[in-house]
This record gives C-alpha cells, structure tokens and sequence, in this order.
C-alpha cells in the first residue's frame, strides 16, 4: 500500500481542533505535523475541509428477518451507503434463532458479512434463547470471538422478547468477562394488551403504531433494566432512547454513578409524530420501535446528548421499502397495508447520520464541534472495545478518516443516497455540511459521488470490554 498524505486539514477529534498534515502508512497513522512530506505518497489536499476520525455506528440492521420480511439493504449495499455518510466502522447485529448456539450464531453471520462488508465490522449477538449451554458459551464468545455486547428484547412478546431472569443471568454471566447487555427497552406485554385492543377496535392504520407504544412503556421498562443491572452489578445500555421520561431514568442512574449508557437517533432528533398523520399509506415510512415523539421531546434529547446523559447517536437502519414493486413484497412495508402491526419496523439512516448531526447539531449551536466527534466515533469506539484502534486520529490508529467540507450544501433525497431501500426520511431537506472523501485504513473508498471501495474489504473487528472506559 502507498504512502497517503493529507494535507492541511483542520483535524477535529473529541479534544482537539487543529491544523495539521496526517502522513499514513500499511493503514494506519504514522506521522502528524506540520509541513510533511514524503517522496512517492497519495496527497491529498484537505485545505479549508475538517478533518474527523471514521464514523462508527453501532446499532445497523443488514440483511436482517423481521418475521416474514427481509430488510432491504444487503451487507454489501448497506456498507456502501454508510461509507458515504462518512461511517467506516458499523457494529451490527448476529440474530440467534431457537435452538442455536451462540458461536453457530456468530459463525454464520460472520460467514454470510465478510464477503460483502465494504467498511470494517463487527456484531452485537442478540440472544432470544437463554439457556444454561448458551450462558456457558458466552465467556469464551467475549474473550476469543472478541463480541462483547450482547443485545436483549424486553418487547415483541413470542418473538424476540426475553424475561427479566433471562437478562439477570446473561448480565451476571457476562459482565464478569467484559460484556455488556444491549435492552430494547419497552414494556412488551403492556404493549401487546394495547395493539390487541387497537385491532379489536378496528384501528389498522400506521398511525396505531405510535397510539399503542406509549412513552411511559419505554420509561418503565428503561427503569426496570437499570434496576437489574444495578442488582447484577454491570454497565447497561439502552438502545434507541425516544421519551424524555426513560431519560430520566438514566440520569437518574448516573448521577447514583452507575454505568448506565443510552444511545438516541437522528430520527428522534429532527422528526415528531406529526408525520403520522399523513394521509393513506405514506405514514408507514415512519413505522420504527420507538414511533417517532413529540416535537417538545427534541430539546430533552438534545440536552441529554450535550450534556453526557446521552452518549452516542446511532442509526438503528433497518430499511424496508415503501413500495411492493421495488424489490417485491418481502422486503416492503406492504405487508403491513391492512394491519399496522404487521408493518415491518424500521426505517433508513445509515448514511444521513454525520451530515444531519453536523447541520442541526453541530451548526444550530446545540452541540460543539468536538462533542459531534465524541457522539458519532469516539464514545461508540470506547463503549464497545474499538478504541483507540478506531474513533482517534493518533498515531497507530488506524487511518479511518473523513474529510468533510463544512459550506457545502446538499439536498437529502432517495434518489442519490446509496441504500436499496426507496424512500429517505429527510427527503427534501437541505443541510449544509457533506462528505468528500473517506479513507479505510488509509485506503480512499469514497471521492465525491465516486465509489472506489471494494465488496470484501472490511475487516471483522475483534472487540475488548464493552461499556468499561468512557
């Protein structure tokens, strides 16, 4: 691999704000300093553009089931559209069927993502079937598979949903290991009793779907993970954080010094539940768990993010088409025309994260510079064991970076993201702040609208402790 220089770029990290040329050799960050050269390298002229540590999004859904339906993006498709958006690193999900081990889960995933995988990779294992082989396992999956977090439903009740003995024993068996447990927090069965009423009353449209998941729901259930894992004695976190009342939950836990973590989304930031009231059909686009909250909802999240009670922006992608036609039935949300319960849940946004962070964060004045790098790399590197391999730009770190030209604007739209799925939450919408180039280990993979990455590339990410430095 040649030599790559970047030059003169203001490097923005978690801490730092400076000036500075990156000299990058065999992948990683050899040199930082000013006036650098090197005979035969790749410059590349990063004057007027920041310079960020790779993205890293921990919460993807690729090429996932949901009951009879497929998320749309491949491993492949998925990871192009996240090195587009600047993300260089995701940590997606290994899906557990009944009956399976954990390392058979693993093995298979890995096996079905690394001949696709664009950009460097690891999993959460999502654990439906706990039993004591399985628990055995999970030591050996934390110290030599290098998965450390584990992710848990306390809803979607005969699907996904695991009790509260379940999370007590995974937690206890892990958290001496490293590991961390991942909760889905809602109260499942609540829930069920309300989704139940709503279809006995006739009430099938989209918009049930946010009738019948309240926040209090997620609160109590966020309240209850805190709980067990306060009486486990191991870090928690809660994933896709929506209701300012489960926040509360959270700093209350912090400020007691327990390790309870939270991540939010873009969606939860920038959209409200007035998208559900669009007319037929189209409010099924916004059918992701959580539904989508209030607008006064945005400034207690937006606090919690600069604040620390918050500590990571992910995406939670898990595409569905809107349409039948664009890759048939199995992968669209009209499975669920007649039934808002059998809508396929989730909604795009892997590629979207860092430039709508930038513009309504960063731009707004709602959070610095510095803490945009924190919520989108650095924080996620440090929870789950990639730091400072990856979220750095020091040296030895890895070379993932993103040179990113904070003037330029854009219009968000389905028709130039890279995802398969055929709509955008933000379609329309123009921010200032956009991509240019991205680097994997010091190899250029994006250049403008120019792919130049490569299916196979990405590296499977051996993790340490999850949840333990932050």
């Amino acid at each position: 691999m040649p030599l790559t220089l970047i030059k003169g770029g203001r490097i923005v990290t978690a801490v730092d704000d400076y000036t500075a040329d990156i000299l990058i050799r065999d992948g990683q960050i050899e040199t930082i300093g000013r006036d650098l050269a090197a005979e035969s390298a790749d410059v590349h002229d990063a004057t007027g553009l920041l310079v960020f540590p790779g993205g890293i999004d921990v919460h993807t859904h690729m090429e996932g089931p949901q009951g009879p339906a497929m998320n749309c993006d491949t491993y492949e498709s998925g990871t192009i559209a996240a090195a587009f958006g600047g993300t260089t690193t995701i940590v997606d999900f290994a899906y557990q069927s009944k009956g399976d081990s954990a390392k058979k889960t693993l093995d298979d995933r890995v096996a079905l993502a690394d001949p696709q995988v664009c950009i460097d990779y690891s999993f959460h294992l999502i654990l439906v079937d706990v039993n004591r082989a399985v628990l055995a396992e999970l030591p050996d999956v934390i110290n030599h598979e290098g998965v450390s977090s584990f992710k848990m439903y306390m809803a979607y009740p005969d699907i996904l949903m695991v009790d509260d003995a379940a999370i007590f024993r995974t937690m206890r068996t892990v958290g001496h290991h490293g590991g961390m447990v991942n909760l889905h927090a809602e109260n499942g069965q609540v829930i069920q009793v309300l989704i139940e009423e709503a279809l006995e009353q006739g009430n099938t449209a989209p918009k049930a779907h946010l009738l019948t998941r309240p926040r209090l729901m997620e609160a109590e259930a966020t309240h209850r993970a805190i709980r067990i894992a306060e009486l486990a004695e191991v870090p928690v976190y809660i994933v896709h954080l929506s209701a300012p009342e489960a926040l509360e939950s959270v700093v209350e836990a912090r400020d007691r010094g327990l390790p309870a973590f939270a991540e939010t989304c873009p969606h939860y930031l920038f959209l409200d539940d007035s998208q559900y009231d669009h007319p037929g059909f189209e409010s099924a686009k916004y059918v992701m768990t959580p539904p989508l909250r209030s607008h006064h909802c945005h400034q207690a999240l937006w606090r919690g993010l600069r604040f620390d009670d918050l500590q990571i922006v992910a995406t939670d992608h898990c595409p569905f088409c809107i349409n039948e036609r664009t890759m048939g039935l199995k992968y669209s949300k009209q499975l669920g025309q007649d039934n808002f319960n059998q809508i396929p849940n989730g909604a795009p946004g892997v590629e979207t994260r860092l430039v709508l962070l930038y513009d309504g964060g960063v731009r707004s004045g709602k959070i610095s510079l510095n803490r945009f790098v924190q919520l989108t790399s650095t924080a996620p590197a440090k929870m789950f064991g990639l730091f400072p391999r990856k979220g750095a730009i020091a040296i030895g770190s890895d070379a993932d970076l993103v040179l990113f030209d904070p003037n330029k604007t854009q219009i968000l739209s389905a028709q130039t993201h890279h995802s398969n799925v055929d709509y955008s939450l933000f379609e329309g919408r123009e921010v200032t702040g956009s991509v240019e180039k991205v680097f994997l280990r010091g190899e250029l993979i994006v250049e403008g609208t120019q792919w130049l990455g490569r299916s196979g590339m990405g590296q499977f990410q051996k993790r340490g402790a999850s949840g333990r430095i932050l």
